[in-house]
């Protein structure tokens, strides 16, 4: 019961999936191969692996089930042990009183199905599904395990080498005189204890999608926290003479000084999963009762976010586009730190991405790493900056820059003449606003004529947490008062019914908004986060209000009246969605 080579090809043809040339092409190439034709076809990223499951599913008469977006009892999960399903990629879903329905990749796998029948003593349905679904129900199996991560931190902790560890007393790190010698510090970094609390910290930070680690030292105990959807949050309290270890093992894995206490230390290093590939920034801080180490997980194995992903209307899709098929200018993205500038700049990247170009990036750090591009690392210490790193790209023969952040009069300065001189310059600010990043560049002493003259589109923008459980309510005549006093209704309301998010007919106490709804998926109702932004282009009449040194306030009143949302209006728009609430978009665009 498998798809021949042949049938799919004929079926491919029929559904148009794959141009015919194409389809011909990988055809021939894997017969020389001598490859399967689907595995071909995945590897040039001819058709997705969901399109290819799906058409599988119909030629053998198996139904199809997409299970990306579902959540699995843990009553069903056990029907399959773990380790079965990950190595037969076979995974159950649903379960009536005789039958347990499984979805998996190779229907002919008649001895695993036979397994699960003589397991579980139901009848067993099978059904087609695609790699993504089978990844996503496997990391369904490590969360539930989540609960036992704290006995066996607990217990591991306690077998900590407390005599090595008590002959170095906090109290010794805040002297100036030195401590225990290096091998004695490494000593304590490779005890088998100390080596599974961080290896299991990490691995849970991977499973729970943390952002960030926090390992503070307190007077009592050490707090270990987790930044999820941008929130921290309490994971793990450990003895405090667990301390000295952690932060040593953390200083080995990052290749720091173990022996140094009074100075802050940064480094980084790399794990695989077997899913993905993170990379750990690291950051080590010297404090009043010990010290701290905050690491900043970055997915390296990120692609094909796109611009709606992100959250991007398609007006401002629209104006993104026409920015980044100029030759020259610059694009400019701002918002405070962990706002998602750099990921959206990324998103810009990859639809530049062609062989047509020469792309070159340099950054601090590089937090993605993408094919076919030249990506650079600023390294201070040893003089490579932003404006030596910009320097040296300009001889490198780019069409395309990437300045990973312009943090300077030099670098600004830069990144305009580059712009005027043939290339596109992608960049961040640290401004609250669209608008605020033109004054910002003045303050640079960035010339206003060259500011209009090569600034095609500025982007703001912040996260905001997404609801996975909710209720509806509607909005109160106080609420709407308040509302009132920070956006135009009559014009969002217009808005949304052009949009087609509300019918024609209605007003504003007709709009369902919604409230987070705390479930067994999620302790507050949220999970996941997606942009709201706000896109300033420059029109002929900034450009005049930018020449005679206009505030920041009236350059937003008016791109206000060129049509501009604000991020605020856009979270409104996203709230009247169900896609995140009024108090979300409050808490993050009126900190």
């Amino acid at each position: 019961m498998r798809v021949s080579d042949e049938q799919l090809k004929s079926f491919l043809e029929d559904s148009e999936l794959v141009s015919k040339q194409n389809l011909e092409a990988v055809f021939v190439s894997s017969k020389k191969e001598n490859k399967p034709l689907k595995e071909v076809l995945l590897k040039n990223g001819m058709i997705t692996s969901e399109n290819l499951a799906r058409l599988e599913s119909y030629i053998l008469g198996i139904p199809f089930i997409n299970l990306t977006n579902e959540k699995i009892d843990r009553e069903i999960l056990n029907y399959i042990p773990h380790a079965i399903a990950k190595s037969n990629n076979i995974v159950p879903f649903k379960k009536t009183d005789d039958t347990l329905e499984v979805a998996m990749l190779d229907p002919e796998d008649l001895r695993a199905i036979d397994f699960i029948k003589k397991n579980s003593n139901l009848k067993i349905l099978p059904r087609l599904t695609d790699s993504d679904s089978i990844k996503h129900i496997l990391m369904q199996y490590q969360k539930s395990l989540n609960a036992e991560f704290g006995e066996i931190i607990k217990k591991e902790a306690d077998n900590i080498n407390l005599s090595a560890v008590s002959s170095i007393s906090s109290e010794s790190i805040n002297k100036k005189s030195e401590i225990k010698s290096e091998n004695d510090l490494a000593k304590l970094a490779e005890d088998l204890p100390v080596i599974k609390i961080i290896d299991t910290l990490l691995h849970h930070a991977i499973i729970q999608k943390a952002s960030d680690i926090h390992i503070e030292t307190t007077e009592k105990d050490v707090l270990v926290r987790y930044r999820i959807d941008g929130i921290l949050r309490d994971a793990m309290t450990l003895p405090k003479q667990a301390s000295m270890s952690l932060i040593a093992r953390i200083k080995v894995l990052s290749n720091l000084k173990l022996d140094e206490h009074r100075l802050p230390q940064d480094g980084r290093f790399k794990i695989e999963t077997e899913s993905e590939k993170v990379s750990f920034r690291v950051s080590i801080l010297p404090t009043f009762d010990g010290e701290k180490a905050v690491l900043r997980l970055l997915p390296e194995n990120i692609k094909g976010i796109s611009l709606e992903t992100l959250g991007f209307r398609p007006s401002d899709i629209e104006k993104l586009y026409f920015a980044i098929r100029k030759p020259v200018g610059m694009i400019l993205a701002t918002g405070p730190t962990g706002s998602g500038k750099t990921t959206t700049l990324y998103s810009l990247l990859e639809i530049l991405n062609t062989p047509s170009v020469n792309i070159s990036t340099v950054e601090d750090p590089i937090e993605y790493r993408i094919p076919r591009i030249n990506q650079s690392q600023v390294k201070p210490e040893i003089g490579f900056s932003f404006a030596n790193g910009l320097r040296s790209l300009l001889r490198q023969d780019p069409d395309i820059i990437m300045v990973g952040e312009i943090r300077d009069n030099e670098t600004a300065g830069l990144a305009v003449n580059a712009s005027l001189t043939g290339h596109l310059v992608l960049s961040t600010l640290h401004t609250n606003s669209a608008a605020g990043a033109l004054p910002r560049l003045l303050d640079m002493k960035i010339e206003p004529f060259l500011i209009v003259s090569t600034v095609s589109v500025i982007i703001a923008q912040r996260l905001v947490r997404t609801l996975l459980t909710k209720e509806q309510y509607f909005l109160s005549k106080e609420e709407l008062d308040e509302l009132s006093k920070e956006i135009d209704l009559d014009e969002i309301l217009k808005i949304l019914k052009q949009e087609k998010i509300i019918q024609p007919k209605d007003d504003w106490k007709d709009i369902k908004f919604y409230k987070p709804k705390p479930s067994k998926e999620s302790e507050d109702g949220y999970s996941g986060r997606i942009g709201i932004h706000e896109i300033l282009t420059m029109s002929e009449t900034i450009k005049h209000l930018i020449m005679q040194n206009t505030t920041a306030d009236d350059i937003e009143k008016q791109a206000k009246k060129e049509g501009m949302l604000t991020m605020f209006q856009d979270g409104i728009i996203k709230s009247a969605q169900g896609i995140t609430t009024i108090q979300e978009v409050l808490r993050v665009t009126r900190e």
